[in-house]
């Protein structure tokens, strides 16, 4: 089998600012939550039988206690904050899998859902839907993939190594080194993508640094931002990969669709949810 894990959280805020290209500044209410659902049921109907979103229930994590620059729910525009919890809803409704994260984030849920389910002989290929550069770390040879719909593109290890110029477990490092604007941390200043990954790949882990090469606050601030790209691997998301397994919806699906306002697509999964 194949198991599908998804970004909700990327996947909601690529809908949002994709539908304003074309809504004139009238943002539907459920807009957004639409267009992830027909991105899920487009999966499910090229064949996809076991799938799983990850979802940020709020921004915040334990990494905002960590770090006081850490990125937080603050700017996120109300029209689509309000697109949060009814995402989780209707994906539920819909009879997918979802995990809304709160102390942990959606990455952290990908990444232990990722480790779940390659630990089971049955599945064959973990896909991993996110452009995220984070989710890197969880690449496994061509077995647990990062699917990037942005780049239309599919990394395996092979490609994590020629993108990054790094191994897959060494992503924290140099995320730690060079930083993540997105996430809010800086990196080490002096310290670039390039220079990041001779020093990785002549050293190994900052912890290997010689004092020469970093030390100082220099060192424990690299450690530290080493320790908020990490992805946590142990949420307890589910005890078997068939938990992913789509079976169709529930009952409450049809009340969804009909707030969406999209009749059309309880009729499409419908129509798969009942396919032998």
């Amino acid at each position: 089998m194949v198991v599908h894990l998804v970004d909700g959280t990327y996947e909601l805020f690529r809908h949002f600012y994709g539908l304003r290209r074309f809504n004139k500044g009238k943002d539907a209410p459920f807009g957004a939550v639409a267009g992830v659902l027909h991105t899920v049921l487009q999966m499910i109907e090229k064949g996809a039988t076991h799938v799983g979103v990850a979802t940020d229930h709020v921004i915040e994590s334990f990494r905002n206690q960590l770090w006081p620059g850490y990125k937080t729910s603050e700017g996120i525009e109300p029209a689509l904050r309000a697109q949060f919890h009814p995402l989780e809803e209707a994906l539920i409704a819909m009879g997918v899998a979802v995990w809304p994260m709160i102390e942990l984030e959606a990455d952290d849920a990908l990444a232990s859902a990722a480790r779940l389910a390659e630990a089971d002989e049955r599945v064959q290929k973990i896909c991993i839907w996110t452009p995220d550069k984070d989710l890197a770390q969880c690449v496994r040879g061509e077995r647990v993939v990062q699917m990037d719909r942005r780049a239309n593109k599919m990394r395996d290890e092979a490609a994590v190594r020629e993108k990054f110029g790094v191994e897959p477990p060494r992503i924290p490092d140099l995320l730690a080194l060079v930083g993540d604007a997105a996430d809010g941390y800086p990196g080490i200043e002096g310290i670039g993508a390039v220079g990041a990954a001779r020093l990785i790949a002549r050293y190994g882990a900052i912890e290997d640094f010689p004092p020469e090469v970093l030390s100082g606050e220099r060192r424990t601030l690299a450690l530290l931002f080493k320790d908020l790209a990490t992805l946590r691997t142990d949420a307890p998301l589910f005890a078997d990969v068939e938990a992913l397994r789509w079976r169709g919806p529930t009952e409450a699906f049809a009340t969804w669709t009909a707030r969406i306002g999209d009749a059309r697509l309880a009729q499409r999964v419908d129509k798969h949810a009942t396919r032998p």
